[in-house]
């Protein structure tokens, strides 16, 4: 990546002001102003003057940048400007003098003009860096380490606060003719020197760290800026921590900021990092108590403190009290504390622990009326800073199977292309687990298949990973308790009942307990900590189904629940507010628009408003409390078209901007848009 930096000229400090000075007077303070500020603009101011090519050239001890005639102060003008010093000749003197005739005055504003050469300084600095590689009115010899960079003091000095301070003091290298730059490495400094002749430089991963610092020493703030805005770019939850701390150490507020609202707002897939794993308590405690952690469940935060401990047990063991503190228990669903935390451990043999696990207890034991009256730190809900967000809409049948990928900005209103998948994928399962979308399984054109590709929004690129035991397409597929559940689907000769799931710690798949039926273009969706397989199509009866299917990962069954109104092969299945929404669909030939949604506390399912749009094999996700069911088939062609459901007005809405290309049996799900 390769910056760019243009001196700016600094114009305003005359053309805005009401009395533009001449070039005869830019001995001026505003003069002084502009060069000490770095102006690189050329300046021919123009109150009563004009430029002359074959004027007085003892003019340049006032500082002239070109050789003038006033043509305005006619009487004797060189002559009173030699008999005024230079400190003395200002602009008050020369606006007096000029305004002694209004006449002339009106002139004078007729005649007002300021030029800029923007190419001036550029081909200065380019004449000034061909004298340094010749080694021609060098005065100074710059050394660091063994390297050796001969350059002119002015222009080091023009560039760097750092160098002027040193050549215009009273220290000795002043006036040295070699000085010694330390704790820099040479190749570094080089690049700077480079920097500050050419305004080029190029900032990567292999030389920011080294960079930023040297920057900051020589008071290059431009390259320091672009130091932390290349590493701002580059946050990933693998490096955010040590980002944040680097920029801590090196005082960069800004960066520091960043770095720590990410890891705030990344925190379940940075709590799998080394780099949490080897913060400080105090580093920890810092972060977990933080209001502004986004977790979908304060789970996430338990396991993190749990990991932490055991990470070097014995040393951190006495910690856990001063950590458990930070974890927000009364949050957590009362099963979760019985099944999990209660189990724990860790828990068991601490007695402040123990505490606040019936503390927790308590509070789920009080009416929801009471609850509000208990009000400390565990009790407080967390408000994390609500994330931008982006859907990836994944491979897909148009007609065939494809790689494409798009991309939809809800704050923009727009869809992109990013990175394609590495081969033809459709009929997949794709969800958004631990920072990563991961597509599951498919039709590649030819065959069915059991690979597995895994996308990173932030890098823009797919890798592969552990293929699953068995070859599905139209397969369901979920993530229950940072496990990515495959359920059913067709294997290319019979429908499937088995059900694996992977785990991205281990990479590795293994088999839970089948299904009751055969289940192929099925849809699924968690709801409670429960997974639900709803309709499809079985291949042994011929037909598509109306029945629901719950998994308890808990006891590792399934059990049916209540069927829906109608038969739905293909339908779109999300899941918004707690409620299980099954949408579109067919049966036979027949292709549905009408939407049911399935309440597991009533166990019961009830109709909402159809959709503008008969769809089956169509992606579902909801994102900011709508609905959005995004292509599919309408059982001629497929669909671009993205409609969205609003559960508070029961009204379906088209987005006014469709995808590049008709799809079905594309996968969707929703990241945080990368940064």
């Amino acid at each position: 990546m390769l910056y760019k930096f243009c001196y700016r000229p600094l114009l305003s400090k005359l053309s805005n002001r009401k009395k533009a000075f001449p070039v005869c007077l830019l001995k001026s303070s505003a003069f002084h102003e502009i060069l000490e500020r770095g102006s690189m603009s050329l300046m021919t101011a123009g109150t009563g003057l004009e430029e002359e090519r074959s004027g007085d050239p003892s003019l340049f001890q006032y500082g002239l940048p070109v050789w003038t005639k006033c043509t305005k102060c006619t009487s004797g003008w060189r002559e009173r400007m030699r008999k005024l010093s230079p400190e003395k000749h200002t602009a008050k003197a020369c606006i007096k003098q000029s305004s002694r005739s209004s006449e002339a005055a009106e002139d004078e504003k007729e005649q007002r003009t300021v030029t800029v050469n923007p190419s001036h300084m550029r081909k200065a600095f380019k004449v000034m860096n061909e004298l340094r590689s010749k080694r021609l009115l060098c005065d100074v010899v710059i050394v660091a380490e063994t390297v050796e960079m001969e350059a002119h003091r002015v222009v080091l000095a023009a560039c760097s606060p750092y160098f002027c301070a040193m050549f215009t003091g009273d220290m000795s290298e002043s006036k040295a003719k070699k000085i010694e730059i330390k704790d820099v490495d040479g190749q570094t400094l080089r690049k700077l020197i480079d920097y500050i002749y050419t305004a080029e430089i190029e900032v990567t991963e292999e030389n920011v760290q080294v960079l930023l610092p040297a920057a900051s020493l020589l008071q290059l703030m431009d390259v320091r800026k672009n130091c932390c805005d290349f590493l701002q770019s580059q946050l990933h939850p693998t490096n955010c921590l040590g980002i944040r701390a680097f920029a801590d150490v090196h005082a960069c507020t800004e960066l520091l900021q960043q770095a720590n609202a990410y890891a705030e707002q990344h925190f379940p897939e940075v709590m799998l990092g080394e780099e949490f794993l080897s913060l400080s308590l105090d580093q920890v405690c810092s972060l977990i108590s933080s209001d502004k952690l986004t977790v979908s469940s304060e789970e996430k935060v338990f396991e993190a403190v749990i990991s932490w401990i055991n990470y070097e047990k014995e040393s951190r063991l006495e910690h856990m009290a001063k950590l458990m503190e930070h974890v927000r228990l009364p949050l957590l669903p009362r099963d979760y504390l019985v099944q999990t935390v209660e189990e724990e451990a860790l828990i068991k043999n601490n007695n402040t622990c123990k505490d606040f696990l019936i503390e927790a207890m308590k509070y789920h034991l009080l009416p929801l009326d009471q609850r509000q009256l208990i009000k400390n730190p565990r009790t407080k809900p967390r408000t994390p800073v609500s994330l931008p967000k982006v859907m990836i809409v994944v491979g897909g049948q148009a007609p065939k199977a494809i790689r494409s990928v798009e991309c939809y900005d809800f704050e923009e209103e727009r869809w992109d292309q990013v990175a394609e998948l590495p081969s033809r994928r459709c009929r997949a399962g794709v969800v958004f687990m631990a920072g990563n979308v991961y597509a599951v399984g498919g039709f590649n054109g030819s065959l069915r298949v059991r690979t597995v590709d895994v996308y990173d929004g932030v890098k823009d690129q797919w890798t592969s990973i552990a293929s699953m035991q068995e070859r599905r397409s139209t397969l369901g597929a979920a993530v229950l308790n940072d496990l990515l559940y495959a359920v059913g689907g067709f294997d290319g000769s019979t429908g499937l009942a088995s059900v694996e799931a992977y785990s991205y710690k281990t990479n590795e798949w293994f088999f839970v307990a089948p299904m009751n039926t055969r289940r192929s273009s099925v849809g699924v969706g968690v709801v409670e900590g429960k997974l639900y397989a709803v309709g499809g199509y079985d291949g042994a009866s011929r037909q598509c189904l109306s029945t629901v299917e719950q998994y308890n990962p808990a006891t590792n069954e399934w059990t049916y629940v209540a069927d829906m109104s109608t038969r739905r092969s293909g339908a779109g299945v999300g899941v918004l507010s707690g409620l299980l929404y099954a949408t579109g669909g067919h049966d036979g030939p027949l292709v549905r628009k009408s939407v049911e949604v399935y309440d597991p506390g009533t166990n019961t399912w009830k109709q909402v408003a159809d959709m503008n749009m008969c769809r089956r094999n169509a992606g579902v996700c909801a994102v900011n409390g709508l609905l959005y069911v995004v292509g599919g088939d309408d059982g001629s062609c497929n669909l671009a078209s993205v409609e969205y459901y609003n559960p508070i007005t029961d009204k379906w809405t088209l987005l006014p901007t469709s995808m590049s290309t008709g799809r079905s049996y594309a996968g969707v799900a929703v990241i945080h848009k990368p940064l």
